[in-house]
């Protein structure tokens, strides 16, 4: 009996050794193709650019800029965000995105302690970094990585001179202000201020409205009858300038005052076009999408470590009717 087990073993041994020598020549005869190794490494990052007014011109353009360089990157990136400035739902999003642990964030700024909370608190403790363009926040109070958007005080400062050059150095300018005070609109109200704090004749008048139609009517009528000698208005808020227009247009010839606003509203360009008011600053939308991407990319590639705090700044132009038309 101990006879036959021992040659089933040194015949099974045979066997084996047999197939394992084979299976050996196979592997290194330069016919037989080892499985490919996977060459490109993924590189495949899931992005959000949440605003708060998805389908307007404006934010289309940031977003097809954001695409594009998406693409180039190997991103993965989704665009979310809520109709009308419906606030609630745009926190909403940016708290969705969190919670699913993206890999990056990149969203309109908005002063607000709902979003610091947001962004400071909730995006730092799951380790996703926050981007905002185009509308910055205080980094201090939002812990954002970085800013891409306009430098809004110099913004305000081109307004200022084009005033200036338009109206002479002496009248009274209404600046239309939104109750909320949001922080990029606070920067250009501060470029004004400081560009015409050196020309005592002309005569600031800080006017706050809330950011609806009956409201911003209501305040330029307000303000009509109360200075009936107004020479110029500026909107820091854009999204004033269609509803004074109309308001001026009611009572007078809106071609006797000086208008300025911002691009951020579809409005301000037609009404640019009309010739009803004589210059707006015009932002870079494109590339404000292209460059927030590529630098969430270098920043999740560890390319680029820190990014800067202080922003990166896009081209701003101040367009008058002239250029328009």
């Amino acid at each position: 009996m101990r006879k036959i087990v021992k040659i089933v073993s040194v015949i099974t041994c045979i066997f084996l050794f047999y197939y394992t020598l084979d299976s050996a020549v196979k592997v290194f005869n330069t016919n037989y193709k080892l499985p490919e190794v996977l060459k490109e490494e993924l590189t495949d990052k899931r992005i959000v650019l949440i605003t708060q007014e998805l389908e307007t011109p404006f934010w289309d353009s940031v977003s097809i800029g954001a695409q594009k360089q998406a693409e180039q990157s190997g991103a993965r990136l989704e665009i979310w965000g809520s109709f009308g400035n419906n606030q609630e739902d745009f926190l909403k999003q940016i708290e969705i995105a969190i919670y699913s642990q993206v890999d990056g964030i990149i969203v309109q700024g908005l002063d607000t302690a709902e979003f610091k909370e947001l962004t400071k608190v909730k995006a730092s403790s799951y380790g996703v970094p926050v981007i905002t363009v185009a509308n910055d926040v205080p980094m201090a109070e939002s812990l954002r990585r970085t800013y891409v958007g306009s430098d809004q005080l110099l913004a305000g400062k081109m307004i200022a001179e084009q005033l200036l050059a338009d109206m002479g150095e002496s009248g009274e300018v209404v600046l239309m202000i939104d109750s909320r005070q949001e922080y990029y609109q606070t920067q250009r109200l501060k470029g004004i201020q400081e560009y015409l704090s050196n020309y005592p004749g002309i005569e600031l008048i800080e006017a706050e409205t809330e950011d609806t139609r009956e409201q911003v009517i209501a305040t330029t009528k307000d303000l009509l009858n109360r200075m009936p000698d107004v020479d110029a208005f500026i909107t820091l808020n854009a999204k004033f300038a269609d509803d004074l227009v109309e308001e001026i247009d009611r009572r007078s010839n809106v071609e006797t005052f000086y208008i300025y606003s911002f691009d951020d509203d579809p409005s301000s360009l037609s009404l640019l076009e009309q010739g009803k008011i004589d210059g707006m600053i015009e932002q870079s939308p494109l590339m404000m999408g292209e460059l927030s991407v590529k630098l969430m990319m270098d920043w999740l590639n560890k390319e680029v470590l820190p990014l800067d705090l202080d922003g990166y700044l896009t081209d701003i132009q101040m367009v008058e009717q002239v250029d328009a038309q």
